[in-house]
């Protein structure tokens, strides 16, 4: 047995080459060497000189002087996390020409191999201050990235023109700022300044209020008061665009009023509405403490009866003032620009924020109460109708500003995007109906706004909140089981939209053969040509498909984003005809023709759809006035 079993194992080795193990290597360790941020403060105030006047190429060049105490190793960084984008957004891509100097010589830099947005130095003994020289390339086509600068108009972030040292709060990094327009331009800011020539110089303030104060400036300029502390400052490409009538403004004095009156406190000295109203400059839509970011396409003002348009937009972000800005998710808010955000809380701070854009916008007559009722209508529909609710939860979607840093996606329907801000209304609408419900009518989601943000008037640091902060507030206006249900929307899966709000509160949606007035002004002035609810289908102008909606009769028919409609029916495509082929497929038997053009290659795609048109409204389900009715009146 011996002896044959050892001749089997001889035999079975000579068969089967031996097999080498395959290699295995170690990782390399890192070492973090970067300092973490301290509380304490900077020895020493930096400077930012910028220059701002070379429109034509869109380069804004920077001189950059920063204090130190002592030689030796030093970090300096490029902002990364940036406020208001939720994500590491900081375009150091477009960072050049750096270059460090002190005691009159250049010292050389090198940039950590693990966060590139940090730069490693050393400080030459008897040096007291660093001089930094750079530039920053800003985009010249829109596929670069957000075009800031145009021979007309420019938006000037100082995040996106300066280092800063690590180690320290941003809070506590004093800093002085100056900026040189082209002449003739006039800029704007939350920060004060006073103009010598061309030249703007900042009050003295510490990085993060620097970096919370973007500028605009730009050849043609407005500015209204809109209340003692608030002003409405309008840059556009030409003037005619700025020609506000006193009715539109008397609105935009109404939304100051009318969020003053809701929160019941102001969490600013000064507030400024920065407005750009271009189709050169990027558009934009980003909250500060003091001002504003908003980017508008022409016809803010010279088209005002052609719809609402953008107009939600200033009462969007102006809410931010109190929410996202003074009252900030706890896990959100970081001491600097390198420290990552963790957007848990982003249900409150753009879900509660869009709740009450829209709001205010009806209570200040911005949008009528018709078309507020009609934008609602469209956002119900599109969580109405977005299976991805299935299997993906709604405060994962807190993640987005992460995972797709904003990009476009292929099948949104069956993904989810940022639907913290949307669907996050939905579930605010729904608290409002409950503290109606359960107090007998006499408490609203106003008493929350006044409990949550209505606190130290004229504060404008941050006062962070967890998720026990926010059931806490509601508890002390109303008990309820409020962490019951908030969980359960945050966490729920294989449910419908939460549209209870909405019903509870007197109205509930619909769908019709006509589309609203607020419908039709968004696919203008998208310039699309929007079939959600019918077909399936969002085209561009020229019948390129920008949407599909998942299990559509547009799916289907394997229709994808980026297929090209040349024809419908035998016709050649225009928004006309495909329309038309809806209304007329819903009394025909043979489905809707479409020739289709996929790359190189041309072909049939049939839709067997007799729908008709589908368009979404609201329908008011309760008698006299209804407590949709009541939060939409003014105060």
């Amino acid at each position: 047995m011996y002896r044959f079993a050892l001749t089997a194992s001889l035999l079975a080795a000579i068969a089967t080459p031996a097999l080498a193990e395959n290699s295995k290597p170690q990782p390399v360790p890192f070492v973090d060497t970067i300092p973490a941020a301290r509380d304490l403060p900077y020895p020493g105030t930096m400077t930012i000189a910028v220059d701002a006047t070379d429109t034509k190429r869109g380069v804004f060049t920077v001189k950059q002087t920063i204090p130190v105490a002592a030689a030796g190793p030093m970090t300096l960084l490029y902002p990364k996390w940036l406020p208001g984008a939720h994500s590491p957004r900081g375009e150091i891509e477009k960072l050049a020409a750096l270059v460090i100097s002190a005691n009159g010589r250049t010292l050389p830099w090198t940039r950590d191999p693990v966060d590139v947005f940090a730069f490693h130095i050393d400080v030459p003994k008897g040096a007291k201050t660093l001089t930094v020289d750079l530039k920053f390339l800003s985009a010249t086509k829109a596929d670069q990235g957000r075009v800031v600068m145009t021979p007309d108009m420019l938006s000037l972030q100082f995040n996106s023109m300066s280092l800063y040292p690590a180690g320290y709060f941003t809070r506590q990094i004093p800093v002085k700022a100056s900026v040189r327009y082209p002449d003739g331009w006039s800029a704007a800011s939350g920060l004060p300044s006073r103009a010598t020539g061309s030249t703007y110089t900042y009050e003295t303030t510490n990085y993060e209020v620097l970096v919370d104060s973007p500028v605009l400036a730009g050849r043609y300029y407005k500015k209204w008061a809109l209340s003692p502390r608030v002003n409405l400052n309008v840059f556009a490409d030409s003037p005619e665009e700025l020609a506000a009538t006193p009715e539109q403004i008397d609105a935009h004095k109404r939304l100051v009023t009318q969020a003053v009156k809701t929160f019941d406190a102001q969490h600013y000295d000064t507030y400024e509405f920065l407005l750009s109203i271009s189709d050169q400059l990027g558009g934009i839509g980003l909250e500060h403490h003091r001002s504003s970011e908003n980017g508008v396409t022409p016809g803010y003002f010279t088209k005002w009866a052609d719809g609402p348009g953008r107009r939600n937009l200033l009462p969007h972000e102006y809410t931010h003032s109190w929410d996202g800005k003074f009252r900030r998710g706890a896990d959100l808010w970081t001491p600097d620009y390198r420290t990552p955000m963790r957007g848990s809380l982003l249900w409150v701070y753009e879900g509660q924020t869009q709740f009450w854009g829209y709001v205010l916008q009806a209570r200040a007559g911005i949008v009528s109460k018709q078309d507020t009722l009609d934008m609602y209508a469209s956002i119900l529909a599109s969580l109405d109708n977005r299976p991805a609710r299935d299997w993906r939860n709604l405060v994962d979607t807190t993640n987005d500003p992460v995972i797709s840093s904003r990009k476009p996606k292929g099948w949104t329907s069956y993904q989810r995007s940022e639907d913290y801000y949307n669907e996050g209304l939905l579930v605010w609408m729904e608290v409002d109906s409950i503290l109606r419900r359960q107090s007998g009518g006499t408490k609203s989601i106003d008493d929350f706004a006044k409990a949550f943000f209505g606190i130290n008037d004229g504060d404008w640091g941050q006062v962070t909140y967890t998720f026990d902060d926010v059931v806490a507030t509601l508890n002390q206006i109303q008990p309820y089981d409020w962490a019951g249900m908030l969980t359960k929307r945050l966490t729920e899966t294989g449910a419908p939209a939460p549209l209870a709000g909405f019903v509870a509160n007197g109205y509930k949606l619909v769908y019709t053969d006509t589309p609203t007035g607020a419908f039709k002004s968004a696919e203008t002035a998208s310039k699309r040509t929007d079939l959600t609810y019918s077909l399936g289908l969002v085209l561009d102008k020229d019948g390129e498909v920008t949407g599909v909606g998942w299990n559509s009769p547009a799916y289907a028919s394997s229709l994808d984003v980026g297929s090209k409609i040349v024809a419908v029916n035998g016709t050649a495509y225009s928004d006309t005809a495909i329309k038309a082929a809806v209304v007329a497929a819903k009394t025909a038997k043979d489905p809707i023709q479409l020739l289709v053009k996929n790359g190189d290659k041309i072909g049939t795609v049939t839709i067997d759809y007799h729908g008709g048109p589908r368009y979404p409204r609201l329908q008011k389900i309760a008698p006299g006035e209804a407590g949709l009715d009541r939060l939409l009146a003014a105060k």
